[in-house]
């Protein structure tokens, strides 16, 4: 088989591993954690069996991040076995700088951080191997049974495969869903940040000096809303895949729905009311890509609306400065995500005018022809009046400078789902932001999936960027996750995704959306009329009637 790495290519018996390959390459191996060759990605102890490029993931790699952070999670785990035998431990969202673990019942200390990031020093010391293994399905649930893990019983049930690859490292049996590290001595860099009241946060290396972990952030606000939307699944009765199934087998998805609905309904009300109590007239709205910012701008304003007011609004779209006007990076390219895309001064100058009683025009911006049109919509304020402003900067404090801070109410969305597959796989947020996006783009945009796959990582960066660096600056959060979306998710995009072949270089991110979904149970048709017109979620499925008349 022939085998190429950068411009050098050899010939190899079919079979060679990985390593073998690498090493006959002159590839880099010093912080190799496995090779992606086309749309799969190889364990540096696998065989290399096809002709293709191998491309070395590190931790400058997505994927490559993924898989050391799956190696870090085992330690962490087995570190807490060896510590407190038969603790239940849950890994649930992403904070700032890792991922968050708790320990249900047992009030987590600073000496037991202390002691778990020694016990995890010790095992990467020891350099223990992950080793895959093949199990029949029937005794992967026996040994999760037997384990006390009947979260993973009830996940591995709905399987249809007969068989189970586990890894095996330090007498611990588990599955991430994922390959893994070829040792624990290759996930050296981690921290343990000890998070009061909730347990502790595993921190991965930093990406910017990967030799040192990455700096907890810590962000109050937002983990409030994660501990809002726990609070939720209690309420619904819903942790874990397998619950959302069982209440489908039950009948019940529509009682579930209306309740997840009146949820979101209630959160929309109390922002509203926070906003009407602090006599705020400039509603910044701003959120990652799919979060749902258009649908929750025209709910709030209707819940404004019950409330006495009659809101204005405006996107901050039609700001954009026109396309040839826009500053070129030094790449040769243009960041449509940067601050300075949008008209600053103009949008302050208007803001400030409409506090004052004046009328101003707002612009209007053509997508199609990229500039602004010729005539713009004349808006005033009657004394009072709020006014809703849509837009990802919303919360940068650069784009309202100047502007009276006491007439502003700044508002987060996100979709920040507590949901996992089991108590050791969560659900990346993102991942199901991407689902939304790429079911919606599909939908309306005439957008394939390989399409909107090949632009998220350039949406990701820039909301790195531009929007979660200032999300703690929001007054209100909305959470707009939906526990009930992910069959639904399911019912649009598992079998355009399933479509993506291997050859394909979005393969490998399609597969880990349909390993996802994989353990949901896609919604019957019978109940798609119980999701609501103003639902968050027909702002991507279709059928929303927000802006209808």
């Amino acid at each position: 088989m022939k085998i190429s790495y950068g411009n050098t290519t050899i010939v190899m018996e079919a079979g060679a591993g990985v390593l073998q390959c690498l090493l006959a390459l002159h590839a880099p191996t010093a912080g190799v954690l496995a090779v992606q060759q086309g749309g799969r990605v190889l364990e540096m102890g696998d065989a290399v069996l096809w002709d293709g490029e191998l491309k070395p993931l590190t931790l400058a790699d997505e994927e490559g991040r993924r898989i050391y952070e799956r190696g870090l999670r085992f330690v962490a785990l087995l570190a807490i076995r060896r510590l407190w035998p038969g603790q239940r431990v849950r890994i649930e969202y992403s904070v700032g700088g890792g991922v968050s673990l708790h320990l249900p019942g047992r009030d987590v200390t600073e000496a037991d951080c202390e002691a778990i990031r020694r016990e995890m020093a010790e095992i990467i010391a020891e350099d223990l191997a992950f080793d895959k293994r093949e199990w029949s399905l029937d005794d992967a649930i026996a040994y999760f049974e037997e384990d006390g893990q009947p979260d993973k019983v009830e996940l591995l049930k709905r399987r249809t495969v007969p068989f189970f690859n586990l890894y095996e490292c330090g007498g611990m049996q588990e599955y991430f869903y994922g390959v893994m590290p070829p040792s624990t001595g290759y996930v050296k860099v981690f921290g343990v940040q000890h998070m009061p009241e909730r347990g502790l946060a595993l921190l991965m290396p930093d990406p910017e000096d990967t030799t040192r972990p990455d700096n907890y952030i810590d962000r109050p606000k937002h983990l409030a809303v994660f501990d809002q939307s726990a609070a939720w699944c209690a309420i619904l009765g819903v942790k874990n895949a397998p619950d959302l199934d069982r209440m489908m087998e039950q009948k019940q998805l529509r009682a579930f729905i209306r309740v997840n609905e009146a949820l979101h309904a209630r959160a929309i009300d109390e922002i509203a009311g926070a906003i009407a109590a602090g006599k705020k007239q400039i509603i910044m709205i701003a959120g990652p890509s799919s979060s749902g910012k258009t649908t929750t701008t025209g709910r709030l304003a209707i819940a404004l609306r019950v409330l006495g007011y009659q809101p204005a609004m405006i996107s901050l779209d039609d700001y954009y400065i026109n396309r040839e006007d826009l500053p070129v990076e030094p790449d040769g390219t243009v960041d449509l995500e940067a601050l300075h895309t949008i008209d600053v001064p103009l949008f302050r100058e208007h803001m400030v005018r409409l506090l004052q009683g004046e009328t101003v025009e707002i612009p209007r911006y053509s997508f199609q022809t990229g500039r602004r049109m010729e005539r713009g919509v004349p808006m005033r304020l009657a004394p009072g009046q709020p006014v809703l402003v849509e837009g990802i900067h919303g919360l940068n404090p650069a784009l309202v400078e100047g502007v009276p801070e006491a007439a502003i109410h700044r508002v987060f969305v996100s979709a920040l789902t507590c949901i996992n597959l089991d108590d050791h796989n969560r659900i990346r947020t993102t991942d199901v932001r991407l689902l939304r996006r790429i079911v919606r783009d599909n939908q309306f945009r005439g957008t394939t999936p390989e399409e909107t796959l090949a632009m998220w990582p350039s949406v990701r960066r820039g909301e790195e960027t531009w929007i979660f660096p200032y999300q703690e600056n929001a007054d209100s959060i909305f959470n707009t996750a939906l526990h009930y979306e992910l069959p639904f998710l399911r019912k649009y995009a598992y079998r355009m995704l399933r479509a993506i072949t291997p050859d394909s270089p979005h393969y490998l991110a399609a597969r880990r959306l349909v390993k996802m979904l994989n353990y949901f149970t896609e919604a019957p048709d019978s109940v798609l009329d119980e999701v609501p017109p103003l639902s968050l979620l027909r702002e991507f499925i279709g059928g929303c009637t927000i802006d209808k008349e």
